[in-house]
C-alpha cells in the first residue's frame, strides 16, 4: 500500500488595518478571503501601543464575537532611534504585552532600532543588542514571543545582521518574522542569501513582494522576492504556522502601510495562486 501523506496547511492571517481603520470592516474582508485570524496593528486609527482600556476591551469583544483569532500584535517596538533611553521602549513593550494578553496572542512583532543620519550601522551594534536583550528579558517573564521583522533601515535589515541579532541575544523569546519584500528593498535575495541561515529561527511568515530595481511593493510572486522558492522550502521543512498578508499596495510609511479592500483581495489571490502551485492549503 502507498503511504498516505497529510496535506500541508498553513494558517492565513492579515494586517487588518491594511484593509480599513474599522475592525468590523477588517474582519469582514478577512473572513471573505478565508482567514480566521487577524494581525492587529491599529484599530479605529489608533496604534496598538496607544489603545486605552475601553478601546482594547471593545476590540477584544468584537474579535471574540466574530470568532476571530489574533495571530500577532504588530507593535512598533524598536521603530525608534537607538540613541533614546532603552527603558522607554521597555515601558512601551509592557503596554503592548497588555494588548497581547487581552487578545490572547503570544506573538508580538518588533524591530531592531533606527539610527540617526550619518550614523554607521556598525557603531550601533552594542546598543542594539543591549536593548533587544532587555526586551527579550521582559518577554520571557511575560510568556510572550517577540517576532523580529527584517525592516529596512534598522539594525536587523540584512540576513547577516538578522542572524547576528538573534544569535547574540540568544533568547527563546526572540524569534523571526520573515518578510521577503523587505529583504529585496535592502538589496538581498531573500531565499538565496538568507533562508538557510535564518530558517532555524523563523516562526512567522509575512507575505509581500518587491521589485529590486525600484523597491516597489507588489503582490506575491510579481517581484524579485523569491517567493516561490521560499514557500516551497518552508513546505518541505514542515512549516505549519501563520502566513500573514501585509500587501502595502496603496501606501507605505514608517509605521506601516495601507492597501484597501480591493487591493488586499488582489494580494490574497496572488498568494493563494502561489500556494496552489506548491500544494499548500490555508485554513
Amino acid at each position: 500500500m502507498s503511504e498516505i501523506t497529510q496535506p500541508v496547511t498553513w494558517t492565513l492571517s492579515g494586517f487588518g488595518d491594511e484593509i480599513d481603520p474599522d475592525p468590523a470592516v477588517q474582519v469582514a474582508v478577512l473572513k471573505a478571503l478565508g482567514a480566521r485570524f487577524i494581525e492587529v496593528r491599529s484599530a479605529w486609527g489608533v496604534n496598538v501601543v496607544d489603545l486605552d482600556d475601553d478601546q482594547l476591551e471593545k476590540l477584544r469583544r468584537h474579535l471574540a464575537g466574530q470568532e476571530m483569532g489574533v495571530s500577532a500584535v504588530a507593535s512598533p517596538i524598536g521603530k525608534v532611534d537607538v540613541s533614546l533611553d532603552p527603558e522607554l521602549e521597555v515601558d512601551r513593550l509592557r503596554r503592548i504585552i497588555r494588548v497581547a494578553h487581552a487578545l490572547e496572542s503570544p506573538n508580538i512583532r518588533v524591530f531592531s532600532f533606527f539610527r540617526g543620519e550619518g550614523v554607521s550601522v556598525e557603531s550601533t551594534r552594542d546598543d542594539v543588542m543591549k536593548r533587544m536583550r532587555l526586551l527579550a528579558d521582559l518577554a520571557e517573564k511575560e510568556d510572550v514571543v517577540l517576532l523580529h521583522e527584517n525592516e529596512k533601515d534598522i539594525y536587523g535589515d540584512t540576513p547577516e545582521r538578522v542572524l547576528d541579532l538573534v544569535e547574540t541575544v540568544g533568547s527563546p523569546a526572540l524569534r523571526l518574522a520573515w518578510d521577503n519584500a523587505n529583504f529585496v528593498q535592502v538589496g538581498a535575495r531573500p531565499f538565496s542569501d538568507g533562508y538557510a541561515k535564518l530558517r532555524p529561527y523563523l516562526d512567522y511568515l509575512q507575505v509581500k513582494d518587491a521589485v529590486a530595481a525600484t523597491g516597489e511593493v507588489v503582490p506575491a510572486g510579481l517581484g524579485d522576492g523569491e517567493l516561490i522558492e521560499t514557500l516551497t522550502a518552508l513546505r518541505d521543512d514542515g512549516y505549519s504556522g501563520f502566513a500573514s498578508l501585509e500587501p502595502h499596495l496603496a501606501d507605505q510609511h514608517a509605521l506601516g502601510g495601507f492597501s484597501g479592500p480591493t487591493a488586499f483581495g488582489e494580494a490574497a489571490r496572488a498568494f493563494a495562486g502561489l500556494l496552489d502551485r506548491i500544494g499548500v492549503a490555508t485554513r
